[in-house]
């Protein structure tokens, strides 16, 4: 059976300039995996690949079987891909209520089913919000509602571009709590993360992305326990 999501041998790049060197990994339906590396490793543009905001030199992104590179943004999220990116890019002058409706131009079928609603039970601060100007919330406040916004297309696969850069670390438990929430309830999510702890502990899965190639991998125990990732990205 085919894993939800395998990107094969994947190439990428800004111009001439490569990043991502034959990429190879796989999400399986249900699971939590994080990409974990450095600064300029390649994550961001791994991300971008795979929801459509970039292009590709060559390698397949298949979808449930499907190779799906190539395929425009509204393509990819209608097939069931959310990509939250980093710092949310969200819609300042508008509402938080507008923002969430953004979210679904694509599937506006969800807002009839109740999307919405699941949507402020997971976030209920965006319920009391929801005539407030998103630029006017607090820095956690905003990635609540770029997640929620996500959630809006009722996805299959969520995939979050570092949710806890620059953010307090008790506004980052609120983040995490949610987002194991998420994983409690099944959701598939595909994590860059620099807070390497946060993301081990919630990650089935691992993979180390390091100059544009994969060069570790394992459950996110047997990373925690790595002398290598331990050294580099845990400080121990």
């Amino acid at each position: 059976m085919n894993p939800l999501l395998q990107v094969q041998e994947l190439c990428a790049g800004y111009g001439k300039v490569p990043i991502l060197r034959s990429v190879t990994f796989h999400i399986e339906d249900g699971e939590v995996v994080a990409i974990l590396g450095p600064n300029g490793a390649g994550k961001s543009t791994l991300l971008k690949n795979i929801s459509g905001l970039l292009s590709s030199n060559s390698g397949a992104i298949r979808w449930r079987g499907r190779d799906i590179r190539g395929l425009p943004p509204h393509r990819i999220t209608r097939a069931g891909i959310s990509f939250i990116p980093e710092g949310g890019r969200l819609f300042a002058n508008m509402t938080v209520r507008e923002n969430l409706l953004m979210g679904a131009y694509s599937r506006r079928e969800n807002l009839r089913k109740g999307a919405m609603k699941e949507v402020f039970e997971i976030f209920p601060m965006l319920h009391s919000r929801s005539r407030q100007l998103a630029g006017t919330l607090s820095g956690g406040e905003k990635q609540m509602l770029a997640i929620g916004r996500g959630l809006i297309a009722r996805p299959s696969l969520l995939m979050l571009d570092e949710p806890s850069l620059g953010l307090a670390p008790t506004l980052v438990d609120g983040i995490y709590e949610r987002l194991q929430l998420l994983r409690s309830r099944g959701l598939t999510v595909l994590l860059v993360e620099q807070n390497t702890n946060y993301a081990l502990e919630l990650s089935d899965r691992g993979y180390v992305l390091e100059n544009g190639q994969i060069v570790m991998e394992g459950s996110g125990a047997e990373l925690a326990s790595s002398e290598h990732v331990k050294r580099h990205y845990l400080g121990l």
